[in-house]
């Protein structure tokens, strides 16, 4: 799958360092040699990941918002990088109902500006979008969504990665399609989860919250249906991308990154998998709402991804939640997250 020499003296322009994924993204590129200039607003939390894995040490970076497309053009055109990837994002449902404008900003104008101001460098080679699971058009009736099905969103979140993939197809057909330019694509994954993520609204994060405060975690729809997965395993996914488009212009477009279907699970089962791995009193109890409205099932068609890439999850869904509270008990008991989060990246890495 993943190929670390390919990685070695590459540079890499990253947005969103340092979010979650982001963070996660950047120990790995390192590990890989690459040399990583990240580009992000603060980090959110005093134990993000970005903070407590101490990667500010580790990379060039500039804490700027992509909707300033003045300073991100600046900070691209310094970075001179061979390697676009664009993670910053406004990454949750719940908060686009209440700063739908912000929402919007961020998740469409702000990959504007990233296109933008990657197509006038002659030094990028391939740009990745990530966006969500949740720019497909969901009609609730539980079907694996493919890549070619029609994207869409109710809520301003949805929409909105929906609105980054066009803006992304857009720019391709229209800047990136000479002989020579930039190779683009998209990658769609969601429902992550592992150590340092502090995102309210967030399932696996707000249970270990719960459980570091000795409260009980509040489930609004432990019956909904998600494709649950380590962060590590769409990462790992989209730099395999990367080096395909590196290599061969076919793989443009948008690619699917989710878990093998024994990982599409209720919320309820992940929840009671958290409380036994936990253990020491952790335990659940709904929350009635009212709630604005959340589809009830998403899984994804992998197959693309799997033969044309050859990428498959690493991890598993009892393995992959076993990591995670791993972290948050070491961040409990006061352990070196840098040297912890490095280890738990290596064991993921060289999994065969």
């Amino acid at each position: 799958m993943t190929d670390p020499a390919f990685w070695r003296g590459k540079k890499v322009f990253l947005t969103g360092h340092t979010g979650f994924k982001g963070a996660w993204a950047s120990l790995l590129l390192r590990r890989f040699g690459a040399e990583v200039y990240g580009y992000a607003l603060p980090p959110t939390h005093q134990s993000a990941l970005f903070v407590a894995a101490r990667i500010a040490d580790d990379i060039k970076h500039r804490i700027a918002d992509i909707r300033d497309l003045s300073t991100l053009r600046a900070a691209m055109a310094e970075a001179e990088p061979d390697i676009v990837i664009h993670m910053a994002a406004q990454a949750l449902v719940r908060p686009s109902y209440e700063e739908p404008v912000e929402t919007f900003a961020t998740n469409v104008m702000g990959t504007v500006h990233v296109l933008e101001a990657a197509r006038h460098l002659r030094s990028v080679r391939v740009i990745l979008n990530v966006t969500s699971d949740k720019c497909y058009e969901n009609n609730g009736k539980g079907t694996a969504f493919g890549e070619g099905d029609r994207l869409g969103g109710d809520d301003p979140y949805s929409n909105s990665k929906a609105c980054a993939e066009l803006v992304t197809h857009s720019y391709r057909h229209s800047f990136f399609n000479a002989k020579g330019a930039a190779r683009v694509a998209t990658a769609r994954a969601g429902n992550v989860f592992g150590g340092g993520d502090w995102a309210r609204d967030r399932l696996v994060p707000d249970a270990m919250q719960a459980f570091l405060a000795g409260e009980a975690l509040r489930i609004r729809n432990p019956n909904s249906v998600r494709p649950w997965q380590h962060a590590l395993d769409p990462v790992l996914g989209y730099l395999s991308l990367v080096e395909r488009l590196a290599g061969d212009e076919r793989f443009v477009g948008g690619w699917n990154f989710g878990p093998d279907t024994a990982s599409e699970v209720p919320v309820g089962t992940v929840v009671d998998r958290l409380i036994a791995l936990w253990g020491d009193g952790a335990r659940w109890t709904a929350d009635p709402g009212p709630h604005p409205h959340e589809a009830a099932y998403l899984r994804l068609d992998c197959a693309k991804a799997r033969s044309e890439l050859g990428w498959t999850p690493r991890l598993d869904l009892a393995q992959g939640l076993r990591l995670t509270v791993d972290w948050y008990k070491a961040l409990r008991e006061g352990r070196d997250l840098r040297s912890f989060s490095l280890d738990q990246l290596d064991q993921v890495a060289h999994t065969a």
